[in-house]
């Protein structure tokens, strides 16, 4: 591929000339393509991460369907969509069918406006970065208005500790995105991947990186950090009343949330598509982004899930702290 290959760039010169088809023909190409991308890695993530709990576990896993039980997560994924869409007498409907085909939207969308190679994005935002993490903020919003949606004191519980969760664990986030900022002194990501030419930004900044990548299970509500759903007090937390279709569609956003957590960890810390040339730069990103995905799966199998308050003291007693600390190093050094 040649020369920069910017969707939004097309579809603004297609406008401008009258050829709306070609622009239109392009968008959905790349649509198509990241969304092909992000339905295998979410695919296999499922299956890998079934297969790997369950070594752990000494047990076998998925193991009828398809070779090593390959298909397992198709016929599942089958079962929950031909189940019927019911809801709870005590339910907003409109809310709480369409609070999580939003969550959905929202990390598609995500995903979609990441680039991906130096000559294949959906548009070269300058502040890309900042414009990501505003609308991951979003995230929280619908999680509780979710929750709120379907009348059940045990979800209403579960969103008020996901909220507070999320948001002592994206002040330390944006506290190391600022001290990548000093580095690379943009915003912009494409340029803070081409400045880790000269070295990751891991070994550059290794403390920013683990608080990164805590902060970032925390975002994602895995383990340890999975309140959403303490089955010994909050049942499915507010998954609860969701019926099979719109748990296959959680199931869909909560591996995407993974492939989304990963490409920005890969992008900000693991020099995003930078490699040796024998491979082409979406492979090595979405390379990194699978590592990142295998890490999480490890962190879900070794580690037991905190309690509220200790997440709480934790995130704004020693993450937020440190953060601190690593941004004013990160001035001190590079700046």
């Amino acid at each position: 591929m040649t020369g920069m290959v910017d969707i939004y760039t097309i579809m603004q010169n297609g406008l401008n000339s009258g050829n709306i088809l070609v622009s239109l023909v392009f968008l959905v190409i790349y649509v198509i393509f990241v969304l092909v991308i992000m339905s295998v890695f979410a695919y296999l993530f499922g299956w890998i991460e079934r297969k790997l709990i369950a070594k752990a576990h000494y047990r076998h896993g998925p193991t009828y369907l398809g070779k090593f039980g390959i298909l397992q997560n198709l016929a599942d994924l089958i079962k929950l969509i031909a189940k019927e869409k019911v809801a709870p007498k005590t339910a907003y409907p409109v809310l709480f069918s369409l609070a999580p085909q939003l969550l959905v939207a929202l990390t598609v969308f995500l995903v979609l406006l990441l680039p991906y190679s130096p000559s294949l994005q959906a548009a070269n935002i300058g502040p890309g970065l900042l414009v990501v993490f505003v609308l991951l903020g979003f995230t929280p919003i619908i999680l509780f208005i979710a929750a709120f949606a379907s009348g059940n004191k045990y979800a209403d519980i579960s969103a008020q500790r996901s909220v507070l969760l999320l948001l002592s664990y994206e002040i330390p986030m944006m506290l190391v995105i600022a001290s990548t900022v000093l580095i690379t002194n943009s915003y912009n990501i494409q340029a803070l991947i081409s400045m880790q030419e000269r070295g990751w930004l891991l070994f550059l900044m290794p403390v920013g990186f683990v608080i990164f990548f805590i902060a970032l299970l925390a975002e994602l509500e895995r383990p340890p950090f999975d309140l959403n759903e303490a089955d010994s007090e909050l049942i499915a937390g507010w998954l609860t009343d969701i019926s099979a279709p719109y748990y296959a569609l959680y199931l869909f956003l909560d591996y995407s949330k993974v492939f989304l957590g990963g490409l920005l960890l890969s992008m900000l810390f693991l020099g995003g598509w930078l490699g040796p040339s024998f491979l082409p730069p979406i492979a090595w990103l979405i390379g990194k982004a699978f590592i990142v995905a295998l890490a999480v799966i490890m962190v879900r199998i070794t580690m037991f899930r905190m309690r509220i308050d200790r997440i709480l003291r934790f995130g704004w007693i020693w993450l937020i702290p440190l953060s601190l600390i690593n941004l004013v190093i990160t001035y001190i050094l590079f700046v």
